[in-house]
């Protein structure tokens, strides 16, 4: 789903029940689902991304569904699907020490150790409550990407992986077109949006940074602790995943592995379909993981030992 930079506030309007806000009116990728929590899988017209309504539990692509608004304050209880490096808290990292020490004795730290000390700390503030790291309006994660700021409504705010571990990859597919997946995604009534979108040529679009929590997953524990990757297409169609979209994506997913140094294998490079009460089925049975992950780890060795890829016309990337 969709993705922004991070210049927003949290959504104001948190019931407590600990699920991303998803949406009505087609809101989420992949079919619809409805009050009562069934699914409708009607696949929309070219240039409309199917999303979930539901009822606060599942989004779709990017997309979390429901009225469960998330402040992104952390103060209901964790669900614990477990997996990730820090259990089934979602990831979410307690105080360090030095952020402590920071935060308790600033003042006699500076006047203790001296100037070296206030040098640290012109690194560190950003770690203390209330602060956010510093960032610029269309800086990218992955060079190759364009910039498209996904609407605030669709992501929240953080500071990752300093607050909350990232430790997955989520596969998703937009189930349109990769017009109508930017569309939704800068929507700021939708919802639910994915950090990137790989267009079936394989150039790549960035919505949301890294940093933030981008709506996607449908379970906010896993929203918080991945990075949501939509690709453009049908699951149903197995010529609309591409090899420059499989080779785009794959160097994209190793690039994240390597960035938060979580293992390349299908524990943690996941689709949307296996997140815990996930009503979606993408990226569906015409996903070639086998290829993906091959295409993932390689591009790890490459990064290892410092070679690079031949794209098909010759050029290095």
């Amino acid at each position: 789903m969709g993705h922004v930079t991070g210049q927003g506030p949290a959504d104001p309007a948190d019931d407590g029940r600990g699920d991303e806000p998803g949406g009505a009116n087609g809101r989420e990728h992949h079919g619809r689902e409805g009050r009562d929590g069934r699914e409708d899988r009607r696949e929309g017209p070219e240039g409309r991304v199917e999303h979930d309504a539901g009822d606060g539990r599942e989004g779709g692509v990017g997309q979390d569904a429901g009225d469960g608004r998330d402040t992104g304050q952390g103060t209901e209880p964790e669900s614990g699907a477990g997996g990730g490096r820090q259990g089934g808290s979602g990831g979410r990292r307690g105080p360090s020490r030095r952020t402590l020490l920071i935060a308790g004795g600033t003042a006699v730290g500076l006047a203790a150790v001296g100037a070296g000390l206030h040098q640290d700390l012109s690194r560190w503030w950003w770690r203390m409550p209330g602060n956010t790291q510093p960032r610029e309006e269309g800086d990218v994660d992955d060079p190759r990407a364009e910039w498209i700021p996904a609407a605030q409504g669709n992501w929240r705010l953080a500071n990752r992986p300093d607050d909350y571990t990232i430790d997955r990859v989520i596969v998703h597919v937009t189930q349109g077109s990769y017009a109508s997946a930017v569309k939704v995604f800068r929507d700021p009534q939708h919802r639910a949006a994915a950090h990137y979108i790989v267009r079936q040529d394989g150039r790549l679009t960035q919505m949301i940074r890294e940093l933030d929590i981008a709506f996607h997953a449908g379970n906010r524990e896993y929203n918080e602790r991945s990075v949501g990757i939509e690709h453009e297409g049908w699951i149903n169609r197995p010529s609309d995943f591409t090899e420059s979209m499989y080779r785009t994506s794959a160097k994209l997913t190793a690039g994240i592995c390597a960035r938060y140094g979580f293992p390349a294998d299908r524990e943690h490079i996941i689709g949307h379909v296996e997140v815990p009460r996930a009503t979606h089925h993408d990226p569906g049975p015409n996903w070639d993981w086998d290829h993906y992950m091959s295409l993932v780890r390689g591009q790890l060795k490459r990064m290892a030992t410092g070679t690079r890829q031949q794209d098909t016309d010759g050029r290095s990337r």
